[in-house]
């Protein structure tokens, strides 16, 4: 196998990973290079489908406050969020905005050239930019790629995939393998930082709105070398997919279109928010996904609307070009026509335990974005704090790394030998299995029995099927492609959701029990790692 050395490696080209990789090649000491490793392209992830907009707290929106903002966030996040790190997060929104603009992100601004400010639900006051209308991640995540190509100094692996970490019997992380499966080739990377911003899983879920890349890859890696992950019951369900758009991704209809005014109506034109929450479209998304889904369910339909026919056109069109061009490709005008809308997974508030630093349970692994919890989200997201999450803390893991001496040693390890051994030897072909079919399995599954509304005779019925799969599956260690590799590393996200979900016997924000409907007031945040060793 090839064999090459880095001072930093990132995993992931969200914007998590493409702003820490541009802050360090301007900030840090690296000897050794920085290499960007994306499943995809560089231009391909989660981040790209954002809508909405990043939270900001900025000194010119006197209407609003880091005060205010903490408040929100902890009101979403339903008593599990870190306090502290909101306060962080939120006090350093402004310096993230105005460094996001020096590289090439243009805010929407109006005809003053003034920031725009819009509102999304759990929010009490408008304090959410956004760029190109309704393209925000789009607009964030091409102003950052067009920055790092025009300064060719970080390496990037497209169509490869990180399959192992590489720790050693002092429990550090000093590199990882990776697999390109266009090439099928391995190749080992010795790094004394590998930063994992590989996204999050909702490609678990039957329904999602993110792309088919995200099949929780760096959390697996994470849990699968030991560190530790935390609140894995939390997935947030975006109660406005596009409910025509099911072609494996669903397409977000944003939440900001509500902001706006738009209402929630049935089958037959009525407003049903009022009987679920004083907050009405406004309500938290949990709230409003749990109430669409009773509606669709009562009513048995397979969607909701969304009303914006009080939005003028040209207004709709302007505001939300993304939204506004992709009803019409289904003939829908927003101006006259109801939006066929229906819940979808869209968010993971669980993930790798770290620090706002991106700092992890295991020496030389640090993971940002979704892929990371900070605490910041507790139980349930508050609409755009997301992108603000990624960029906070990913401008703090910079600030940790420059701080270290990034250069490469040579190791020699026991632990890491039998690792590399294994993969250069292990001659791994490709039988008869059905990755689609697997696929489709696991994601049915985990809709049906671990998804908006859960109890313990369904998620005890997942974990007997997920573990039924896992018996049938062929490979444990390494595999023929990528597609095993994704289906491996679903394997183990599902099991961690159903078994935190099975644990938590309480409804708190996205998770919510109907055996257990109340909130237990004692209820903490869970947690675990794994310390057995794998077996090839």
């Amino acid at each position: 196998m090839k064999h090459t050395k880095y001072s930093a490696v990132i995993v992931g080209s969200g914007i998590a990973g493409l702003y820490a990789a541009i802050k360090l090649n301007r900030e840090a000491n690296l000897p050794n290079g920085i290499l960007i490793i994306t499943k995809s392209q560089l231009i391909e992830s989660n981040s790209k489908y954002a809508q909405g907009g990043m939270v900001c707290v900025m000194p010119e929106n006197k209407l609003d406050s880091t005060t205010l903002h903490i408040e929100d966030t902890l009101k979403a996040g339903a008593g599990l969020s870190d306090e502290k790190v909101a306060k962080f997060i939120s006090e350093n929104s402004a310096k993230v905005a105005a460094e996001l603009q020096s590289l090439g992100v243009d805010f929407d601004r109006d005809e003053k050239n003034q920031l725009k400010f819009t509102k999304e639900a759990a929010h009490s006051v408008n304090r959410i930019l956004h760029a190109g209308g309704d393209a925000t991640g789009f607009c964030i995540e091409n102003a950052l790629v067009k920055y790092l190509m025009g300064n060719k100094q970080v390496d990037i692996y497209e169509e490869t995939l990180c399959v192992e970490l590489l720790k050693d019997e002092k429990n550090i992380c000093r590199g990882l393998i990776a697999y390109n499966y266009r090439e099928n080739e391995y190749e080992i990377i010795e790094a004394p930082a590998v930063i994992l911003a590989t996204g999050g899983i909702g490609q678990l879920y039957r329904y999602t709105t993110n792309p088919d890349i995200t099949t929780g890859d760096g959390i697996a890696l994470a849990y699968r070398a030991g560190a530790i992950v935390k609140d894995m019951e939390f997935v947030q369900f975006h109660p406005t997919a596009f409910a025509l758009s099911d072609k494996g991704t669903m397409f977000l209809i944003s939440e900001a279109v509500r902001g706006e005014g738009a209402k929630l109506v049935n089958k037959s034109g009525n407003t049903f928010m009022e009987k679920y929450d004083k907050r009405l479209e406004l309500a938290p998304r949990d709230v409003v996904t749990r109430a669409i889904y009773n509606e669709m369910k009562q009513n048995g339909t397979k969607n909701v609307y969304l009303d914006a026919t009080h939005i003028n056109e040209l207004k709709f069109e302007k505001r939300f070009p993304t939204i506004y061009g992709t009803c019409r490709e289904y003939k829908i005008n927003p101006a006259n026509d109801y939006i066929p809308v229906s819940p979808s997974a869209h968010y993971f508030m669980g993930g790798i335990k770290t620090q706002v630093n991106g700092k992890t349970s295991l020496q030389g692994l640090y993971a940002i974005g979704e892929a990371a919890c900070t605490g910041l989200h507790g139980a349930n997201r508050l609409a755009s704090n997301s992108i603000l999450e990624c960029a906070v803390t990913a401008y703090e893991l910079v600030n940790h790394l420059k701080t270290l001496d990034l250069k490469t040693d040579a190791f020699s390890d026991n632990q890491i030998s039998k690792i590399i051994s294994f993969y250069e030897n292990q001659n791994v072909k490709s039988d008869n299995t059905d990755f689609t079919q697997l696929n489709n399995e696991i994601k049915q599954i985990m809709w049906d029995n671990a998804g908006i509304i859960r109890n313990e005779a369904k998620l005890t019925k997942a974990k007997e099927q997920i573990e039924k799969i896992k018996e049938q599956f062929p490979y444990t260690y390494k595999c023929p492609n990528r597609y095993a590799y994704e289906i491996r590393n679903m394997m183990t996200i599902a099991e961690l959701i159903i078994e935190f979900a099975l644990y938590r016997k309480e409804s708190r924000g996205a998770h919510y029990r109907e055996d257990y409907p109340n909130k237990d007031m004692i209820a903490s945040s869970h947690e675990k790692s794994r310390t057995t060793a794998m077996k090839g």
